[in-house]
């Protein structure tokens, strides 16, 4: 077997090394050019690059795969499988198709449901019940493939979206040890995905961090847990945008927006939400406690219900 291992973040680099430890066949890791990151902009190759030097493999980043040149240099390979994971560039068919036994992407939620870029925030949003990963071989739609293999796990109300990459991307990674020597033996055949239960997942973007104080308090609890710390949730005060680290549903009501008593508790559309951890912008985070000693909140939030 020969395989390329195709991710970019430290969620892809966790499989990575799960994979390079059970003596997986890895002769070629492909991911993102360096980037600028940080304050600095320091420009910075990604965690797979890290790894996949560490290990002495050699390390492709295309800034595309759709040239001429890229596709030659992959059929160059001669592979016989292809593990995507979190890579962040399309996959056009030349390079679908050019390994013998396909592309197998791990994708972070239980296909059909939450195809898209956002699988791993977006069950944590909606509430479900349960999680997992999906081991799907690669077609040219959007998480359209076939199934190899699905690893399911419940999916705890108090869920945030670090805790919940760490802990799929290490189910990933023993997934994919197990179904890849099955698949390449022939004891895994790919089966299409249900028709009934599709859903997407949307980018997400910094206007969706917005705490809408209308809404439920268990809806702003959600997306606190799923979009901490990317885009993150935040209020704004006059020009001071303050970021909400971490909250919990609270008794309470009244109009959205309002504050309740002296806790950091804040009247939603249903509910309340008490807040437990604020950061302003360009400053370190505090508990509430430490944060209402230092500044001085209006008496609402809510610039509709003033």
């Amino acid at each position: 077997m020969r395989i390329a291992f195709m991710g970019t973040p430290p969620f892809a680099a966790h499989i990575l090394k799960v994979l390079l430890d059970a003596k997986m066949p890895i002769v070629a890791v492909y991911t993102q050019p360096p980037r600028p990151t940080g304050r600095g902009h320091r420009v910075t190759p990604s965690s797979v690059q890290t790894l996949a030097e560490a290990w002495g493999l050699p390390v492709f980043s295309p800034e595309s795969l759709k040239t001429q040149d890229a596709q030659e240099q992959w059929r160059g390979l001669e592979l016989d499988l292809a593990i995507v994971a979190a890579y962040g560039l399309l996959l056009p068919k030349p390079i679908l198709d050019a390994p013998r036994l396909g592309c197998v992407n791990v994708h972070p939620s239980l296909l059909p449901r939450w195809r898209g870029a956002t699988p791993l925030q977006s069950p944590i949003l909606a509430g479900d019940k349960e999680t997992g990963v999906t081991l799907m071989k690669m077609d040219e739609g959007l998480d359209t493939g076939d199934i190899l293999w699905i690893e399911k796990m419940p999916l705890d109300p108090t869920m945030t979206t670090p805790v919940l990459t760490d802990i799929l991307a290490d189910k990933s990674a023993k997934a994919l040890v197990k179904a890849i020597p099955a698949y390449a033996n022939g004891e895994l055949t790919p089966l299409p995905q249900s028709k009934e239960g599709i859903t997407y997942a949307d980018k997400l973007t910094k206007a969706d961090g917005k705490l809408d104080w209308s809404l439920p308090a268990e809806v702003l609890e959600r997306k606190v847990r799923a979009l901490t710390p990317w885009p993150g949730t935040w209020f704004q005060v006059g020009e001071d945008v303050i970021k909400v680290l971490e909250a919990r549903v609270s008794p309470g009501s009244g109009i959205p927006g309002m504050l309740l008593g002296e806790n950091f508790t804040v009247a939603c559309g249903e509910g309340a939400l008490q807040i437990l951890q604020v950061q302003k912008v360009g400053k370190s985070p505090l508990c509430a406690t430490e944060f209402l000693r230092g500044y001085k909140l209006p008496a609402c939030l809510s610039h509709e219900a003033l």
